[in-house]
């Protein structure tokens, strides 16, 4: 198995051996059996924040495929292997609300608490009742609370300590067909509203995938703007802002601010579609969304590596600010 097979981003070497878990009782006893023969791991739900190296990857890749779906009136518990959007589509369906502002978003529902995946104003965080992991140390399988993860931006325990596989989650819904006060001034002005109004939640639903499809967020096989891992880079969060960055664009965070790396990009001189001219070209920023790293068709991640770390300077050596990865990186690194 190829990983560009399993990345949204399409690149990646091979796997020297893989798996399918389609049961959480397979997913642990394939992991529990790995790690008591010292076989590297590397576990993969909907590959849509991850690059690996063209090297590839030495050891077992274990795809999550478990799948069992259950609403109990306002708890949706799911399986890590589930599609996310899908689960989106039908809480909106069985008359909930609280996720709706995360449709259109790839990959699968366990990505969801380790990434604390937000867009439109909502979190994961927001709605997450517990995880249910398996810790690779231990050998035990334990719930874990909200207030457990220790959720930060783009990041939770389960991001810093790699030592859990996460098996299912349970989100707790409101039983409404109207959403929550929209928050998020770009979507409210795309549904020719205001922050503090709320609006049916198949509205707001699809307002987000309009609005997600015009950057170039929602896969589609055919454009390879959606051949990324959505945004590369987030958003810097400094106590003090760089006095050459006093114009960015940037928000008020708890701690200090968080500055729109998107802004930064494009205005250290990285346009959309920028890339043609660095490498071998196969790599450039989206046409739609300086955030977006893509493959133009035949990229390696070494082109994406190039690109990356010359923006990354690029933005560094004009604002004084350094720019992260979002995605997971496995045998590859910047340039």
């Amino acid at each position: 198995m190829n990983l560009s097979e399993l990345t949204t981003i399409r690149v990646g070497g091979p796997a020297r051996e893989y798996a399918v878990a389609e049961t959480t009782e397979e997913l642990v006893s394939l992991v529990k059996d790995a790690d008591a023969a010292g076989t590297e791991l590397l576990i993969v739900g909907g590959g849509s924040n991850l690059v690996v190296g063209d090297v590839g990857f030495d050891g077992l890749v274990i795809k999550v495929a478990n799948n069992q779906f259950t609403i109990a009136d306002d708890l949706v518990t799911v399986d890590a292997g589930v599609e996310w959007d899908s689960v989106v589509a039908q809480t909106i369906e069985a008359g909930l609300s609280g996720i709706e502002q995360l449709s259109g978003i790839p990959g699968l529902v366990g990505g969801t608490p380790i990434q604390n995946v937000g867009a439109y104003g909502a979190l994961t965080s927001d709605t997450l009742e517990y995880v249910t992991a398996y810790d690779r140390e231990s050998g035990a399988v334990a719930r874990w609370l909200r207030d457990d993860l220790e959720f930060g931006n783009r990041t939770s325990i389960f991001k810093r300590n790699r030592r859990y596989v996460v098996l299912d989650v349970a989100y707790r819904l409101q039983r409404e067909t109207m959403s929550p006060p929209l928050r998020y001034a770009a979507l409210a002005n795309h549904m020719n509203m205001s922050v503090t109004d709320s609006a049916p939640v198949a509205d707001v639903r699809q307002a987000v995938i309009e609005l997600r499809s015009m950057r170039g967020m929602v896969l589609n096989p055919d454009d390879n703007d959606t051949w990324s891992v959505g945004s590369f880079f987030v958003n810097p969060v400094v106590p003090h802002v760089p006095e050459l960055a006093v114009d960015a664009q940037r928000w008020p965070d708890e701690h200090g601010f968080k500055l729109s790396a998107a802004w930064l990009i494009e205005h250290a001189g990285f346009p959309k579609g920028y890339g043609k001219e660095v490498g071998t070209g196969r790599a450039t920023l989206s046409t739609k969304h300086t955030l977006a790293l893509t493959n133009r068709g035949g990229a390696t991640a070494q082109d994406l590596m190039v690109l990356a770390g010359h923006i990354r300077a690029g933005v560094h050596a004009k604002y004084g600010v350094t720019l992260y990865p979002e995605c997971d990186f496995v045998n590859c690194a910047l340039a």
